[in-house]
């Protein structure tokens, strides 16, 4: 009487479970950082973006630079104004981009001064630029979302990325390499 021998037997297949087990417990952690590395080149590229959308926005309005985030962004098929330029998408228009929050705030110009005073500027509808009032500066900051980790990111109406790898980045931290 001879036994057939087809398909696998259980020991085979356990093997084979096992070794794809730890395959996986070899790429995971490797898949996690380049997700981090893409997300925090995606927060750097959205902060160039930014920058440059600002320098078309002053060149284009006589308001210096966007009330907000929703300034820079635009509705699909309308025309471009000073409340909604059509410069960024509305993805990063909306403050939260590739697990970074964006958080922007705009400064007017003190009447007769040449200093700035600051005025935050909360996310929500596109804000008008108040009649005759000139935004001086602008400040954006990029901060990673809740557990996830990451780099902060600071730029302002310089065009200079600064990066700090444990807290808010602020104008005082180093510039981004390259």
């Amino acid at each position: 009487m001879k036994k057939s021998s087809r398909g696998f037997s259980l020991i085979e297949l356990l093997i084979v479970v096992a070794i794809i087990l730890i395959i996986a417990a070899i790429a995971i952690p490797d898949l996690l950082k380049s997700r981090q590395a893409a997300n925090q080149a995606s927060a750097v590229g959205s902060l160039r973006t930014t920058n440059t959308s600002e320098v078309a926005y002053s060149t284009t309005y006589t308001t210096g630079f966007s009330v907000d985030l929703q300034s820079l962004d635009g509705a699909a098929g309308a025309a471009a104004t000073n409340v909604s330029a059509g410069l960024i998408d509305s993805i990063l228009g909306s403050g939260i981009k590739s697990n970074y929050n964006f958080i922007y705030t705009s400064n007017p110009a003190a009447p007769g001064a040449a200093a700035c005073v600051a005025a935050p500027v909360a996310l929500g509808a596109a804000t008008a630029p108040a009649a005759g009032v000139t935004y001086a500066t602008y400040e954006l900051s990029a901060n990673p979302l809740g557990c996830a980790s990451g780099n902060y990111y600071f730029t302002d109406m310089s065009g200079v990325i600064r990066m700090n790898n444990t807290a808010a980045a602020s104008p005082s931290d180093s510039p981004l390499a390259g």
